[in-house]
């Protein structure tokens, strides 16, 4: 399985490489994603293999089969299955796989014009002809080791023992998707009232939305700043919830069980939201911009209005 896209784009196709994995009981499974997701996957045993799609394994997968790793020249010679979430307009990739005689082969990217599903999570199994509902319980399980290595990480940064921890992502992978600065304070404020360790994560593109919320708050909560995804997967699975924005991390503790608070603002939930009777999703008024760049340019932003206390009955609930 070949999968372009950001965290939370290969997340949302975990229920697809799960049902594969149901038809396909006794077969190994590899996926070529960014080497961090990757990793993650393998280590929860939601597939067998990873190798990264930026790294050197790669090299002729889009241009020519004599150019690929001998590991992936291995895979391709024992494959009954390939499937390529991405487009491939000039049918290069298609060939490549065709050259060793891939007996099945699906190349369709889930944003294709002619997909009928509504959710992106159902998009992903429309391109493989599986349609159909999917469980909302499945979750994935994090081994005791990724456990461990999140609680040694926490010790670092002097997580006290014995509260609740609450951890609150303030940034997304656009600021436009992010309540202000202010809201944000509001919460974790609102967290320690309630007997919560509020603890703040900051991912590589967080540090000017977490440095606002940092500058006011007078008891300045721990911070995660950027732990691998391993070692992240080991902190959510300690935490008795989490609140964040439409962001990959906000996939990731959906997937992982916790109880999660996702705030919607310019993106469909209907279509990007994660899914689970433990996940609550708020958010303000439905978007009306047309465009993305309408959405960079609009003052009002009605659709983060979300009130302290829709987020208290979440907190409370």
């Amino acid at each position: 399985m070949l999968h372009p896209g950001t965290l939370g784009d290969v997340l949302l196709a975990v229920s697809a490489i799960r049902k594969l994995r149901v038809q396909y009981p006794y077969h190994e499974t590899l996926l070529m994603a960014r080497e961090s997701v990757g990793r993650l996957l393998v280590a929860c045993g939601v597939i067998n293999e990873a190798m990264a799609l930026e790294g050197p394994a790669s090299v002729g997968l889009f241009s020519h089969p004599a150019l690929l790793s001998q590991e992936l020249r291995g895979w391709f010679n024992r494959c009954d299955l390939a499937v390529g979430w991405m487009e491939d307009q000039d049918g290069t990739l298609r060939s490549v796989f065709e050259t060793f005689g891939i007996a099945r082969v699906t190349i369709q990217s889930p944003f294709f014009p002619t997909l009928r599903a509504k959710h992106q999570r159902d998009r992903f199994l429309e391109t493989l002809g599986m349609e159909g509902a999917v469980s909302s319980e499945h979750v994935i399980q994090v081994p005791e080791r990724l456990v461990q290595k999140g609680t040694a990480y926490l010790e670092t940064v002097g997580v006290p023992h014995g509260r609740s921890l609450a951890i609150v992502h303030p940034g997304s992978g656009s600021i436009h998707k992010c309540l202000s600065s202010e809201k944000v304070v509001s919460i974790l404020r609102l967290l320690d009232r309630k007997g919560f360790s509020p603890i703040v994560l900051e991912g590589p593109a967080d540090h000017d939305a977490v440095e606002r919320v940092l500058k006011s708050v007078s008891n300045k909560p721990p911070i995660l700043q950027s732990p691998d995804l391993t070692t992240l997967a080991g902190i959510l699975a300690q935490a008795t919830m989490y609140l964040g924005h439409d962001s990959g991390i906000t996939h990731l503790a959906a997937l992982l069980g916790i109880r999660t608070i996702a705030i919607f603002g310019p993106t469909d939930p209907l279509r990007w939201a994660p899914h689970g009777v433990h996940v609550t999703i708020l958010r303000g008024a439905p978007c009306n911009c047309g465009s993305w760049e309408a959405v960079g340019q609009c003052l009002e932003k009605s659709c983060l209005r979300v009130s302290q206390d829709q987020i208290l009955a979440a907190l409370e609930a």
